[in-house]
């Protein structure tokens, strides 16, 4: 297979992003602030703060800014019997209570398995996993698992045969990455090693530390980059800092020797973002439009609950009947839902109102067209058939923010509503406003200080209906425009 991914790092001083290019389409951005780094993956030893029997769930103090939430159902698989053939999956069975798992005040070692995102903390787990190029290591289970990105069962035979006889000596488990595909028995050799050594490692500095402290790290992002996304696939890493080069580098030549020759130091001294046009991509991805070739669009909505993406025809008018112009419109959209996902990293719940189509098969393609753009997400993904109202409903794993909330904030002058009330609608909220403060207070001037917007509109255009209310009210009033005032903010100010 020919390769046809790129990775880009782009490092600053308190900032480095990694942009995935496909094809030269922008697939995925990561982005890692010093400010702001990301918890996903660090283990830490906490402290119980506080047991909720009704939400089977435990507060834990964790040295961040606020408690972890650690769930019942994330403590059940490290406290339970190791894993037979002949066990029930945990899914089937009830979690104990929380209350039989921990108590307060209790040390207990977790791992984020979820940053935290707006206002809520981390979320926890007790069943520690420790990632390496080819594997992850589980010190609490004895499963033995393989990607299901593998999928030819003779290599995953072998794979599996491969780590099965570390895994009896140490007593472990191992889940073997998609990035062990056709590797050699040396390498997958090497990692176990290497996890083996790492988990010694955290168990010493478990027995020491206090509450809070940091028991393992993840790596830096280049670092996570290169491991965990430099595959068969990827034709070369370019690296703007000769420093982070060196670094990298390094890493490469001793976790992927075979791959190392493909990381290389950007040469150009245009901006290496610029020169793919990956800043385009960003900002066009803060947008809420998504323009599609045909004419049509996508409108994407991000709420607490969900995202919302509604497909529309726009400007494509068709050829033959509205059945097959929705087919085609849905078709191009299901593609670009696809990317537009894993770029924005959207997760949660996702609803996806096509345009109405009548035909099942249509809406078997456009269906199959959708999963068949996630099948590259390396973010698990699960896609529900049409619903009656002609929905398709799916979930994305989310385990950090999404690129909006990484980049922007609320804004200040509509709170996060995305709307503001119109110049008039403040106007007669000014005219209610001082016929209360008037009958209110004794005063004999009426001043209002509002946005310039609001006082030209009020001035010119409500004219007589300000002299209506001077006449009522008895006082003249007078206008103060004010740049710092928002279109609908305003005081009335009595002297």
């Amino acid at each position: 297979m020919a390769s046809n991914e790129e990775l880009l790092i782009n490092v600053t001083p308190r900032e480095t992003r990694v942009a995935v290019v496909e094809n030269g389409l922008l697939q995925e951005l990561h982005i890692e602030r010093s400010s702001k780094r990301g918890v996903l993956g660090n283990i830490y030893k906490g402290r119980v703060q506080r047991v909720m029997p009704g939400m089977q769930a435990a507060f834990v103090d964790v040295g961040l800014e606020r408690a972890a939430f650690l769930h019942a159902s994330d403590i059940v698989q490290a406290v339970s019997a190791p894993f037979t053939a002949e066990s029930v999956p945990s899914e089937r069975r009830p979690p104990p209570l929380i209350t039989s798992l921990v108590h307060e005040g209790q040390d207990i070692i977790v791992q984020v398995i979820k940053d935290p995102i707006g206002s809520k903390g981390a979320r926890m787990t007790t069943e520690i996993s420790i990632p390496s190029r080819y594997l992850v290591l589980l010190p609490d289970s004895q499963t033995i698992g393989v990607s299901s990105r593998i999928e030819e069962e003779q290599e995953r035979q072998r794979l599996k045969q491969l780590v099965q006889a570390h895994a009896n000596s140490s007593g472990c488990g191992y889940i073997v990455r998609t990035n062990a595909e056709g590797v050699e028995a040396a390498f997958i050799e090497q990692d176990i090693v290497y996890l083996g050594r790492a988990m010694q490692v955290i168990r010493r500095r478990g027995e020491h530390a206090v509450t809070g402290e940091c028991l393992f790290d993840d790596l830096s992002l280049p670092m996570r980059a290169v491991r965990d996304m430099l595959h068969a696939r990827v034709a070369t890493v370019q690296i703007d800092s000769r420093e982070m080069f060196d670094k990298v580098q390094l890493f490469a030549q001793q976790l992927m020797p075979e791959l190392a020759d493909r990381i290389r130091l950007y040469p150009g001294t245009r901006p290496i973002f610029d020169m793919y046009g990956v800043e385009d991509e960003i900002s066009r991805a803060l947008n809420k439009q998504v323009p599609l070739k045909s004419g049509g669009y996508l409108v994407f909505d991000q709420t607490e609950a969900m995202t919302s993406v509604d497909i529309n025809t726009g400007s494509f008018l068709g050829q033959k009947n509205l059945e097959e112009t929705a087919y085609r419109t849905n078709l191009e959209a299901a593609q670009s839902v696809a990317r537009q996902l894993r770029l924005r990293n959207l997760g949660g719940i996702i609803v996806i109102d096509f345009i109405d189509m009548h035909d099942d098969e249509h809406k078997r393609q456009v269906l199959r067209t959708l999963e068949k753009g996630l099948a590259g997400d390396h973010v698990k993904t699960v896609v529900y058939d049409f619903s009656p109202l002609g929905l398709v409903e799916m979930t994305r794993k989310r385990t950090v923010e999404s690129l909006q909330r990484q980049l922007c904030e609320p804004c200040p002058a509509c709170q996060g509503k995305g709307y503001i009330k119109t110049a008039e609608t403040v106007i007669y909220e000014i005219f209610r406003e001082v016929t209360r403060a008037v009958r209110q207070f004794e005063a004999d001037k009426v001043m209002v200080m509002a946005a310039p917007v609001v006082v030209a509109k009020i001035t010119e255009e409500e004219s007589a209906a300000v002299a209506e209310l001077e006449e009522f009210i008895g006082k003249d009033i007078r206008f103060q425009a004010d740049d710092q005032y928002a279109q609908d903010q305003f005081d009335v100010v009595l002297s």
